[in-house]
């Protein structure tokens, strides 16, 4: 068996991936563009791909027969196009629930406590200048004083959810059915009644876009938006715009439409603000978590040879 890893830069230089050579030959490219693709899978059984799209301009007359994604997400595999020239996909579910619901936690308590501000106050030296042992300005709350609403009733968004919760937030959660553990209410109402809203849905034709400008003219002034779906869950420039006017009183946001973003995004013109908080896609990547997703990868090959289907998504 060939197994061909075409991104392996986006997965960490340091994740072993010799794992992997228990079931065939593999080769690794660091980083692969879509014109190189074709090429690069042309003798190949597998692919793993973390970004790279998968689709006809990828994988026509190729002889891949299985695309396994290091992700949960697998909006970058046209599974319609699999499904049609019978190569099976993979995803891997779950490995990175506590992961990300720890940065959508830390960005939380980050931006509601203005940690930023406080930190350059003392490492800038006004703090020693002051000569105030306190400086409390500007005001924040107890984060327990808060309605978080969470966006996704998912295993991520279960579990931010229940980290709220245990913080003492009252929680808001907007998902397909009801869930007695938390109070479950439409995607509007959050937008209305939530001090912190947070995103943890797929992208779909559904959730594409889903926080757009009507959206967050609803939220209250200044609400906390936090985004670790998808970039284009949200309109971007609207949430920009939310920022610079004032509306939203802090963003943390891990995904992009653009990976990276250039100075045209719209998040550019913010970027160096107190109340943003903008990471590199990194919610999903603690070493235990990278672990965890290639010893999935490695057994949905594993299934896929043995002919049976695992956290197959086509």
């Amino acid at each position: 068996m060939k197994i061909v890893v075409l991104d392996a830069a986006t997965l960490g230089t340091d994740l072993d991936l010799s794992p992997l050579s228990e079931l065939g030959e593999v080769t690794v490219y660091a980083d692969t563009v879509a014109e190189q693709a074709q090429e690069r899978l042309r003798d190949a059984d597998v692919a793993v791909v973390n970004k790279l799209k998968m689709n006809e301009k990828t994988l026509d007359g190729t002889a891949v027969k299985l695309v396994c994604v290091a992700a949960t997400g697998y909006d970058n595999i046209d599974t319609s196009y699999c499904a049609a020239h019978g190569i099976g996909a993979c995803n891997v579910p779950g490995y990175s629930t506590d992961n990300v619901a720890q940065l959508t936690l830390a960005m939380a308590l980050s931006l509601v406590t203005h940690l930023t501000e406080y930190r350059t106050f003392v490492h800038t030296g006004q703090y020693a200048k002051s000569g105030v042992a306190n400086y409390l300005s500007p005001q924040y709350h107890e984060i327990s004083a808060l309605t978080w609403g969470v966006v996704g009733g998912g295993g991520i968004g279960s579990r931010v959810a229940q980290l709220a919760q245990a913080m003492g937030c009252r929680v808001l959660m907007c998902r397909r059915k009801p869930d007695d553990r938390f109070e479950t209410a439409d995607i509007d109402t959050l937008c209305e009644q939530a001090d912190i809203l947070s995103l943890h849905v797929p992208l779909t034709a559904e959730t594409r876009g889903m926080i757009n400008a009507d959206r967050l003219a609803r939220m209250k002034d200044g609400a906390i938006l936090i985004n670790v779906a998808r970039g284009a869950v949200t309109d971007e420039e609207a949430v920009a715009q939310a920022v610079e006017s004032g509306k939203l009183g802090g963003l943390g946001v891990d995904v992009y439409t653009a990976e990276p973003f250039d100075d045209t995004h719209p998040f550019a013109r913010i970027v160096d603000r107190d109340n943003v908080c903008l990471t590199p896609h990194m919610a999903w990547g603690s070493v235990e978590a990278r672990q965890r997703c290639l010893r999935e990868i490695v057994e949905n090959i594993r299934a896929y040879t043995a002919g049976s289907r695992r956290n197959r998504v086509e």
